[in-house]
């Protein structure tokens, strides 16, 4: 109070320096101190909010500014799970999303509206509105859940896309509801809804992408990027409001439409999380506590038994619709755990339907007390649902989380999704660091800090512009690493030579994968091409990755994958395809493979496990490749596995690849990969099928490397 008194203030807090320093220190402590007894922070600001707010010691005021960064909080919520959603394993399970999300709408929907209709006694109408108050589910599990690693876990996957299902049907219910309130629930409301609703998902999920993909390659300022993301999150929500559904659905389908250009390993999905999970979320949380108000229950007892159904409802609806669709889908015990403890908060939706039905009112009372379609014992019943039902989630998802990533990590531990990798980026040029450095995140198999590295080679003169030169570029790749999360190791190295001493660098650290960058208007000089056949491939227990980058990696849609007869023969080829493997995952891109018939038989095997976009086509020849190859479109790469002479699935045309590339994709990207030819050092399971002809023991083997 003494501050309060120096400062001449009173309850609640109106200075906006002192009030945004309180909820900060809430935002620092509650991980800090809940996490000690095992409580979820996340439950700790919800409550930290109920005790600040109007309604405890009534500190801050639920006022305009903790709405709207709270409201930004609930769409990054939205966002994140559309941003972070593996396309293609929500392809593969479109069904199961389906499934799951009519599930979760339909045992809440009955439970409610027995409950209101024969216990409450509440109209058809408001019993109607009531059931669907239980059917929509906010995630503010889900960055927990993400932090864990397990974002991309089959279970989370479909709860994440019957959310979106559950939600937009709630809210549909909402607009028929209020339709009917109203009398205009006809013909001209259905069409209209329809038609508004499938202009907004074209609208977002077609000119949205189009929009971000012109945006990146023409804008690298990462915090103009950032901003941009922003914009797309509220526009998109912006556009939900205007075709009559909840913003919260237009957050979420700006997701999907920017998830291909936001790769999750990229500076800026890095960003991305770190502001939302720091700032925004946070308010929301605090936002939502300030909405609980415990004095209410011991007021009414109306207001505890309508409290009690609303809780039966969603929770044990919830849970019945959980356990089914494990069943159903034969997921672990733990896997329909997390399905619950995601899935078994309310908030969002269910406030805004509440705040809705709150505030219609259809006729007055004798005493002339206003009739409402859903009247104030609901409204407190509603906040005492968000609180139990946000403590429910928070620990039943963080309990099964880490039980999954636990099992994951065992996996990791005993190798078997772990393979050596020690990844060398020899940088020369100012203008291909970014790209090179992106392209390293990007096929990184896993997210080990001691494995990535750059350097940079001075040659014999080591003038002092040299040496600055060098200790600049090294000092970008490493900020750009850096800002995605991952330490970048610098390597300055004097040597007479270049290539010596990248040579040597290789040898030093057991480099398994080199990256070398073309000058991106030269492409193929004649001097590199002497350098690559005569340097950098004299190294034969090394990939060599030879990388044109015309545009951002973010910007790509589709990659052309082509692999020559006898590739899978060689002895880096099966290492070398998981790098590819990693491009496509991470970026969420297509990869069209062109390849002989027996080796498109060995893909189409391990492709079944695969949360990957694939398509195969059988190449009879190498020169159709080519054909193919100088054909793709700006926004489509092209990769290309090659080989020296002598080895087993080398090509005569391949001497006149570079000329090729020159010619045809100046200004496209292109990935040039020499697979090692001897065998690394470590790796049994590669050796293995260096030796094997046996195709489905080579699928056997890949499941394993890309498990």
């Amino acid at each position: 109070m003494m501050i309060l008194s120096i400062h001449n203030l009173s309850l609640p807090i109106e200075d906006p320096v002192l009030k945004f320093l309180l909820v900060l220190i809430i935002i620092l402590a509650a991980p800090l101190l809940l996490n000690k007894i095992k409580v979820p922070h996340l439950l700790g600001l919800i409550i930290a909010g109920a005790i600040i707010g109007p309604n405890g010691f009534n500190v801050l005021a639920r006022d305009s500014s903790i709405v709207v960064t709270g409201t930004t909080g609930l769409l990054y919520i939205m966002f994140l799970a559309g941003l972070e959603i593996d396309m293609g394993d929500f392809k593969k399970n479109k069904w199961k999303s389906l499934g799951y999300g009519a599930y979760a709408f339909i045992f809440p929907f009955i439970l409610g509206f027995l409950g209101s209709y024969y216990l409450l006694g509440f109209s058809s109408l408001t019993s109607v509105l009531f059931a669907s108050l239980f059917s929509s589910q906010t995630l503010i599990t889900y960055p927990l859940v993400s932090k864990l690693g397990i974002a991309k876990n089959r279970a989370v996957n479909i709860t994440v896309g019957g959310t979106m299902i559950t939600d937009i049907a709630t809210l549909l219910v909402l607009a028929v509801v209020v339709g009917m309130v109203q009398g205009d629930v006809g013909t001209s409301f259905w069409v209209k809804l329809l038609v508004s609703f499938i202009l907004f998902s074209l609208i977002v999920l077609m000119i949205f992408p189009i929009i971000g993909r012109w945006f990146f390659k023409k804008v690298s300022d990462k915090i103009s990027q950032y901003i941009f993301v922003l914009v797309m999150i509220y526009l998109a929500a912006l556009l939900a409001e205007l075709a009559g559904i909840e913003a919260i659905i237009g957050a979420f389908f700006a997701g999907l439409a920017l998830n291909r250009l936001i790769p999750h390993a990229s500076s800026l999905m890095n960003r991305v999380e770190f502001v939302g999970n720091a700032i925004f979320i946070p308010f929301f949380l605090i936002s939502v506590g300030m909405l609980i108000d415990f004095t209410v229950f011991f007021k009414s007892f109306e207001t505890i038994k309508v409290a009690l159904i609303m809780l039966v409802a969603s929770i044990g609806g919830k849970y019945i619709s959980a356990v089914i669709t494990q069943k159903t889908f034969k997921f672990t015990k733990e896997e329909g755990k997390l399905i619950f403890g995601l899935s078994s908060a309310s908030a969002a939706a269910t406030l805004a339907t509440v705040m809705v039905g709150y505030n219609i009112i259809l006729s007055e009372s004798e005493t002339g007390e206003p009739v409402r379609l859903l009247n104030e014992h609901v409204l407190n019943g509603s906040i005492l649902l968000i609180l139990i039902s946000c403590t429910i989630s928070s620990f039943i998802s963080m309990s099964s989380a880490q039980k999954i990533a636990e099992i994951d990590n065992e996996d990791t531990v005993s190798g078997n999704n772990h393979e050596e990798e020690n990844i060398l980026l020899a940088i020369n040029y100012e203008e291909t660091v970014e790209r090179m450095v992106n392209l390293g995140i990007l096929i990184k198999a896993h997210s080990n800090t001691e494995d990535f590295f750059a350097l940079n080679v001075i040659n014999e003169d080591k003038n002092e512009s040299s040496v600055k030169n060098a200790e600049k570029l090294l000092h970008l790749a490493t900020d750009i690493a850096a800002s995605a999360d991952l330490k970048l190791k610098p390597l300055k190295r004097y040597d007479n030579d270049v290539i010596n001493g990248v040579n040597n660098v290789i040898k030093e650290q057991k480099i398994t994968d080199l990256i070398v960058g073309l000058e991106i208007e030269k492409g193929f000089s004649p001097s590199f091409s002497f350098n690559l056949y005569n340097g950098y491939l004299q190294n034969d227990d090394v990939n060599i990755f030879v990388y044109h980058a015309a545009q951002p990696l973010s910007t790509i849609k589709k990659y052309a994958v082509m692999i020559p007869e006898n590739a899978h023969k060689e002895a880096g080829f099966f290492h070398s395809l998981l790098r590819v493997w990693n491009i496509a995952r991470n970026s969420g891109a297509t990869l069209i493979f062109y390849a002989p018939e027996n080796i498109v038989g060995i893909l189409q095997k391990i492709i079944r496990k695969a949360n990957i976009e694939a398509e195969f086509i059988i190449m009879n020849t190498w020169k159709d490749g080519e054909k193919t190859a100088a054909k793709l479109k700006e926004d489509e790469a092209l990769i290309l596995f090659m080989a020296k002479r002598g080895m087993q699935s080398y090509v005569p045309r391949m001497r006149l690849i570079p000329e090729l590339l020159n010619k045809s994709l100046k200004n496209n990207n292109y990935l040039l990969i020499f697979p090692y030819s001897e065998y690394a050092q470590n790796d049994a399971e590669i050796r293995s099928v260096g030796n094997h002809d046996d195709f489905m023991e080579i699928g056997n083997v890949i499941k394993r490397i890309f498990k």
